[in-house]
């Protein structure tokens, strides 16, 4: 089974020049003690799976709702998928810019546990600048969304993905993750934003 470590930098490809970065085998450190695993981090089992779940690549984002740099990385990330349409896409909710991101992430995954992840997931990619509460309420409101509904459906999971949360947060410091946005495409690790054709040739490369 493929294992994850510490960066080693990709060489004879347009992509190393972006921070491509190898992800083969054991990395362990002191602070979790524990192996991390390519599967632990493509195919958490609790995870939200967008596009197209038998896909043949899996894209990786760790992000967080009030990163800027996601906000406008989200639309050539999801319109590169779509038009590929064999893409499983990961999205890993990290949310380190404090309470308004945690609650945007909870309300987020109280809308997977209802079927609608996707929506409440683009829903808040769309918002500009930092979050507030009232902001996060008011755009899932306008998105269709029920607030109490939404509330209720996280608190009845919470285990769930305060798990999967804490889980997504162990694997982006194992890897060494900085911020956000960060990419996993296949086993290779891009830190920071990619714009369309970068995603298209980390994807080709992934199954090259």
């Amino acid at each position: 089974m493929p294992m994850i470590k510490r960066r080693t930098f990709l060489t004879g490809s347009a992509i190393a020049a972006t921070g491509g970065a190898s992800l083969f085998s054991l990395f362990r450190t002191p602070a979790f003690a524990k192996e991390l695993t390519v599967d632990d981090v493509l195919f958490d089992p609790d995870n939200p799976v967008l596009g197209n779940p038998e896909g043949d690549v899996t894209i990786v984002e760790f992000f967080d709702y009030q990163c800027p740099y996601c906000k406008a990385n989200h639309p050539p990330l999801t319109e590169v998928v779509e038009a590929d349409g064999n893409i499983r896409l990961v999205m890993k909710d990290w949310p380190i810019f404090g309470a308004p991101s945690i609650r945007a992430a909870q309300l987020a995954l109280g809308a997977a546990s209802l079927g609608q992840y996707e929506k409440a997931n683009t829903a808040l990619m769309e918002t500009e600048g930092k979050l507030s509460d009232q902001l996060i309420e008011e755009t899932l409101e306008l998105a269709g969304f029920d607030l109490a509904a939404l509330d209720q459906s996280y608190r009845d999971d919470r285990g769930k993905w305060d798990g999967l949360m804490r889980r997504n947060s162990e694997q982006a410091s194992l890897i060494g993750l900085q911020g956000t946005p960060a990419f996993i495409i296949g086993t290779t690790l891009y830190p920071g934003s990619m714009d369309a054709a970068a995603l298209k040739e980390a994807v080709e490369l992934a199954r090259s």
